[in-house]
């Protein structure tokens, strides 16, 4: 049992304190992106970057901005993920990881890993647009047993809803790999 600091009744919680994890986090995000990024840049040789990865890094980055937005929905705004969403999740985070050895790599081998997960998560978020819509006769669950549901206001971003955000995004990773893979010069 917890104890509040005047040792009777539940600890206070302080506002302060996520907005600090929230800071650093950041912080520490943004400084493993500049270092991977000068990674990239100061590698001159035969393995770096040709015009032909640009497909593969947008790829990537869509990606990333979609793990990154989801895990800011869903631990600093505490709005919880629904039962769809969660499935589009195990779809997406993976991709950050695939494509960005793939990148790193050189290989071009993260189409044989990545594009079933970009059809799930396509499927899934063509599914979820389709409840939102009401173009399938089912109500779209709420988040939580109490919580909003993905039709809410509350789960607007960027002037559209979460499942058209989430299907724009697998959209974009399958159009950037249908295009011939990139190799290195």
């Amino acid at each position: 049992m917890c104890i509040g600091a005047n040792g009777t009744g539940p600890p206070s919680t302080s506002p302060i304190l996520p907005s600090r994890l929230a800071r650093s986090a950041s912080l520490q995000l943004l400084s493993r992106l500049v270092a991977a990024r000068s990674l990239f840049l100061s590698n001159t040789d035969s393995q770096s970057l040709s015009r032909d990865d640009f497909p593969l890094t947008v790829a990537f980055l869509i990606a990333l901005a979609a793990t990154l937005g989801a895990l800011f929905i869903g631990e600093v705004l505490g709005q919880m993920p629904c039962t769809l969403c969660w499935y589009q999740r195990i779809a997406m985070f993976p991709l950050v990881a695939i494509l960005g050895l793939s990148l790193w790599r050189g290989d071009g081998m993260a189409h044989p890993y990545a594009l079933p997960l970009v059809f799930a998560g396509l499927a899934l978020a063509g599914w979820h647009s389709g409840l939102y819509l009401g173009l399938i006769p089912e109500a779209v669950a709420p988040c939580t047993k109490d919580g909003p549901s993905c039709s809410g206001p509350a789960q607007i971003i960027l002037g559209l809803p979460i499942p058209y955000l989430s299907l724009a995004a697998f959209a974009a990773i399958f159009a950037c790999l249908i295009f011939p893979k990139g190799t290195r010069t």
